[in-house]
């Protein structure tokens, strides 16, 4: 018998420019017992505007600044104040990290959790999982929930304030949601929640990916200004939810499983999203695209400033390509949802067939630096 088809989604998504006035109004029904689990820039961005959202209430509000990466050591920490202290809900302030501690804290105290990105750089908030890490940051697991988060609340204004290169990196993210989607679909493979895929979850991953080429460069010009336009509002949206409920509801593919065999090189600092992006192009190859299709996802990723070739990702010898391919096919990675599946050689080679097309387009030479 076939997996059922289902979709998942946090219960509430708000958006807008100044949403952080309106927390207390929009969350308040979660109980009266904060925990903000915020990065440092994040506690900057949001602290005097949640604090002015709760008035003359009387909730209990703690802030605590969180390590870095979602680790096991992290979380542990964060479990532990939710018990003291009697939490009711925990609250992320930040980006895809602090996302991620906070849902799993969520998770293991068994309480509401709300997401707060102050950077629209990954599609975390929305989904109904976690990207665990290794204290010496090297990947670890997924940790799967059985919901979605209670609520997503991302401040227009806030994402306008932080550094482009965050906008870009979610683009980046955001650009293998229909084409890993697809890839997932073909071959029948369940949704990252172990459901069959639905139409609707395909159509809001297709959607994704449309809105990114008709606004992204437009959103850009906003962001750079720090200003809040309907171009920018929709790339918002794209990269945080249209993003986040699309993957939940399809999966990931090659794109994603590049990004983890990337990460086993250790110590890279190039964002999750930009190599998400390069990492389409690469399944882009393996599946025999066309040359209209690959061409213009090429094109969007240059238009936004996202990477063509490995040198952009800090990747420069052959071992480390063999490296990334060996690792990214390991068993339960989910290039496995590609159809006839991939080996590490068909990896390697589409790898080094997809620099050398970015390399021709960009006119750099086999020797020259980029």
């Amino acid at each position: 018998m076939k997996l059922l088809r289902a979709m998942r989604e946090p219960l509430k998504y708000v958006q807008g420019k100044g949403a952080l006035l309106k927390f207390k109004d929009e969350m308040g029904y979660m109980g009266k017992r904060w925990l903000f689990v915020c990065s440092k820039s994040g506690y900057k961005a949001c602290h005097d505007q949640l604090e002015e959202s709760f008035g003359d209430a009387g909730d209990y509000r703690r802030y605590e600044i969180f390590g870095g990466i979602s680790s096991k050591d992290e979380i542990a920490k964060m479990k532990a104040i939710v018990e003291e202290d009697s939490i009711d809900a925990v609250v992320a302030v930040g980006g895809g990290s602090a996302v991620d501690t906070a849902k799993a804290t969520a998770y293991y105290t068994g309480k509401h959790v709300v997401i707060i990105p102050t950077v629209a750089a990954t599609d975390a908030p929305c989904t109904g999982l976690s990207v665990i890490y290794n204290d010496d940051g090297s990947f670890d697991k997924y940790l799967f929930y059985p919901t979605n988060p209670d609520a997503v609340m991302v401040d227009s204004q806030v994402i306008a304030n932080a550094p482009v290169r965050f906008l870009v990196a979610g683009m980046g993210d955001a650009l293998g949601t229909y084409f890993e989607g697809r890839a997932s679909i073909r071959t029948e493979s369940p949704s990252l929640e172990g459901t069959g895929i639905t139409r609707a979850g395909m159509a809001l991953a297709k959607l994704c990916y449309q809105t990114l080429r008709d606004y992204g460069t437009q959103a850009l010009a906003a962001c750079e200004k720090h200003v809040v336009t309907p171009a920018l509002d929709a790339i918002i949206e794209a990269n945080v939810y249209l993003s986040g409920i699309g993957a939940d509801n399809v999966n990931c593919a090659a794109a994603h499983s590049f990004y983890n065999g990337l990460t086993s090189l250790g110590g890279h600092t190039v964002p999750h999203g930009n190599c998400v992006a390069f990492g389409t192009l690469v399944q882009l190859t393996l599946e025999g695209a066309t040359e209209e299709e690959f061409l213009d996802v090429q094109e969007f990723c240059l238009e936004v400033g996202l990477p063509v070739t490995l040198k952009e990702l800090g990747i420069t010898t052959d071992d480390e390509i063999r490296t990334i391919a060996k690792n990214a096919c390991v068993p339960g990675e989910t290039i496995h949802n590609l159809a006839g599946d991939v080996t590490p050689d068909e990896l390697y080679a589409a790898i080094v067939a997809t620099d050398a097309i970015g390399r021709t387009v960009l006119g750099l030479d086999d020797d020259e630096e980029e």
